[in-house]
């Protein structure tokens, strides 16, 4: 195994050999045959004209791939073997906007670590993932693949996959590189509409935007990817102020940068440069190691340092990098067990292990969001007769979700069969899908659906998105449950049977429309192959929901962005001060509107705050307090607070720690999420939680740009979600 120490020597040694071909070809990624080796794939691998290959899964293809690498190329140099490993290889966990409504980063390592285990054994060693876009409007298809809309959130999460991925070290059996993607501002993307523009204040960038990513080089992210769009006029993937003054000059970040799919030539599309040739010099120039899919580096690298508008020593930077990622790997090892895979069994994939934590990660994930007359959880010893209806109920390739290349619906076990297999013969099961899809607009199946509904002491329904209407390039302007779903849900609640809906879908679904017509109501998102028992258990109590959101659920389209931390603005609405339009008298004055910041037409607040989630029980929060009301820039503070649990069912509680800075040289948010703890609390049980906030907790990017935290009164709130209303204050001097 190569030490650490001696891979600059390594690197530089082997540099020195490589003509410019070879060089040119270790910054071209390709995309694989899908399963066969094309003549053209393996003269290019020969001729030292790739770097890496993409979109290979096929383990003895792989292995030629490499051999001719290894044996049959001057220099010997291994291929870097790439994948989206997004949620999962074969066991699909739920998707990652799911995984961080578990709040729980030490389940989702674990996933991550799975991950890499099961896509390792086929021979990839690097993953285009995690997606550490902070995510603020659910029209935005890659919201499924996001950790939602807060900054401090995305950063927990985004270093337990790197964590997860990466292991202790790259070069252990298991492991693969991580790529903190998509760098940066992606997830604000106009109209919510992917590849579209972003246009962020450098403020509001550095303080909201490029925070996880900066966490993810903390836990030590093998690799970046740039971001499709451009940012403030200038694409990412030509962005030297992003890829040079901030990622390489600030943070000193000295790994590998990969464009991404074909953003290299695009930059010519954005109209950012004028040919190939010269989207090759501006993404060199920039700070793009590697170009993926394309292949304008290879084509018109010789003619740029030709004509010394390139040099080699930016050649060399990126080669160097490369070739320092493919040591740390272990890919040149005399121990060739790290290049050469044996062809895996199915017994490598979708264990008894993985499929246990899958199933615990798509219980915590779950929300639970409304439960009348604590219709929930279900006593399977009350009940005769259970409808179960829906598009969702029984598909076992839709639960899986968005960008699962390699997951298999024979997998899956789906809602219906779990709840066959808990109910047994003691309950009889009406069966009804109401509609052929979730986009169908036939009314057709809707009697049988009703008929199964009246007959029933309880209906369950299960709607949502199918996983092609969320993930890359899948926006929906109009985000409520496509298809006739809403007309579905109103024409069961008409039959008096109490109705609990559960939503699987890639994205936060406004239900305005529906909300009054459910008894309950359990946001599943896409959870993967182990939905049906994960759902079942929470549907009958054995286990108890702790997910809580990750993002703000609107009440109407009209009101994104709407996320929990925004600013005040110079006229803040607030319940005394709203006036909804059909209050203001006909031809009322133009002074009598009210005059805050507020639509007329909807209520200014959100159906669902972030880090809204309901138990099967009562948590009651008291006695918040400080154990010191100033602290200086080298103190800390601990703050506390009571929580206890009224009920008569588990709990387990997410508490969340909200603060405001009051006042500052560049306005501040109205809360910010700095830190949570979740608990365990029996029934009647108290505990006490606290949290230790220091200086460091109150820094962000001021109007010089410092990062820094300036001295002023905070806010610091701890509760149940975001619009908790219990508070204190403390000074920083």
């Amino acid at each position: 195994m190569t030490h650490s120490s001696n891979i600059p020597e390594l690197v530089n040694s082997l540099l020195q050999k490589m003509t410019l071909t070879q060089k040119l070809g270790q910054m071209s990624q390709v995309s694989g045959n899908g399963g066969t080796i094309s003549d053209e794939l393996a003269e290019q691998v020969r001729a030292g004209l790739v770097g890496s290959i993409i979109n290979e899964v096929d383990t003895d293809i792989i292995n030629e791939l490499q051999r001719i690498a290894l044996e049959e190329t001057s220099l010997g140099i291994p291929l870097l073997i790439g994948r989206d490993v997004i949620h999962g290889f074969k066991t699909i966990f739920p998707i990652p906007l799911a995984q961080a409504a578990s709040f729980s980063p030490d389940l989702v390592e674990q996933a991550a670590h799975i991950s890499a285990l099961e896509a390792s054994k086929v021979g990839i060693n690097w993953t285009f993932s995690p997606m550490v876009d902070v995510s603020r409007d659910p029209r935005w298809g890659r919201i499924a693949e996001s950790f939602g809309e807060d900054p401090y959130l995305c950063s927990v999460f985004g270093q337990a996959m790197v964590n997860g991925y990466q292991g202790s070290s790259l070069s252990d059996a298991g492991a693969i590189a991580a790529c903190a993607k998509h760098f940066a501002g992606y997830g604000a993307s106009e109209s919510g509409r992917d590849y579209a523009s972003t246009n962020i204040p450098e403020t509001e960038l550095r303080n909201v935007y490029l925070r996880p990513f900066f966490a993810a080089h903390q836990a030590g992210v093998a690799t970046f990817m740039t971001s499709f769009g451009d940012l403030n006029g200038v694409p990412a993937s030509g962005n030297q102020w992003l890829l040079q003054t901030v990622l390489r000059d600030e943070w000193q970040y000295t790994g590998m940068v990969v464009s991404d799919w074909d953003s290299v030539k695009q930059l010519a599309t954005h109209g950012f440069t004028e040919n190939d040739e010269e989207s090759a010099h501006a993404a060199i120039t920039a700070g793009i190691d590697m170009e993926m899919s394309s292949a304008t580096f290879r084509y018109h690298g010789p003619s740029l340092l030709a004509d010394k508008r390139l040099d080699m020593t930016s050649i060399d930077q990126a080669v160097r990098k490369i070739l320092h990622l493919k040591f740390k790997l272990g890919l040149f090892s005399n121990d060739t067990s790290g290049l050469f895979r044996p062809t895996p069994s199915e017994a490598d994939f979708v264990t008894s292990a993985s499929r246990s934590l899958a199933k615990k990660i798509a219980i915590e994930s779950c929300v639970l969001l409304e439960n009348k007359k604590q219709l929930l959880p279900l006593n399977k010893a009350t009940l005769s007769n259970v409808a179960i209806i829906g598009p969702l109920a029984d598909d076992g390739y839709e639960q899986l979700g968005t960008w699962i290349f390699d997951g298999e619906e024979r997998h899956s076990i789906t809602c219906l069969s779990a709840l066959q297999q808990y109910l047994g013969d003691d309950v009889n099961i009406h069966l009804a899908k109401g509609l052929a899809s979730t986009r169908s607009l036939e009314s057709d199946l809707f009697d049988e659906a009703i008929s199964c509904a009246k007959n029933a002491d309880v209906a369950l329904v299960f709607v949502g998105e199918e996983s092609i209407l969320s993930g890359e390039a899948h926006c929906r302007a109009n985000i409520e449950l496509p298809g006739l779903q809403n007309e579905l849900i109103k024409a069961l609640a008409q039959t008096g049977t109490p109705i609990v809906a559960v939503v699987m879908a890639g994205r936060p679904i406004i239900v305005e429309n529906i909300v009054d017509h459910l008894d309950a109501l359990m946001f599943a998102w896409h959870p993967g192959t182990m939905a049906g028992p994960a759902i079942v258990e929470l549907l009958f109590g054995q286990a108890t929901p702790s997910g809580r959101l990750p993002v703000t659920v609107p009440r109407h389209v009209g009101q994104i962005p709407l996320y929990y931390s925004q600013k005040h603005g110079g006229k803040p609405v607030n319940e005394d001060t709203y006036i909804h339009m059909n209050d203001v008298p006909v031809r009322a004055a133009q002074t009598s509107l009210g005059m805050v910041s507020a639509h007329l037409d909807v209520h200014y607040t959100a159906r669902y705050p972030f880090g809204f989630g309901l138990n099967y029980t009562d948590v009651e929060y008291s006695d918040l307090a400080l154990d010191k009301d100033s602290i200086g820039a080298d103190d800390e503070l601990t703050v506390s607070v009571k929580v206890k649990n009224t009920g008569k069912c588990e709990a387990t509680e997410t508490v969340q720690l909200y603060i405001r800075d009051r006042v500052g040289s560049v306005t501040r948010p109205i809360k910010e999420l700095i830190g949570f703890r979740k608990t365990h609390l029996s029934p009647g049980e108290e505990k006490t939680i606290s949290f230790v906030i220091s200086s460091g907790d109150l820094k962000f990017y001021n109007i010089h740009m410092h990062h820094t935290a300036e001295k002023g009164v905070f806010d610091v709130w701890i509760g149940p979600h975001s619009a908790s209303e219990i508070s204190a204050q403390f000074s920083l001097s």
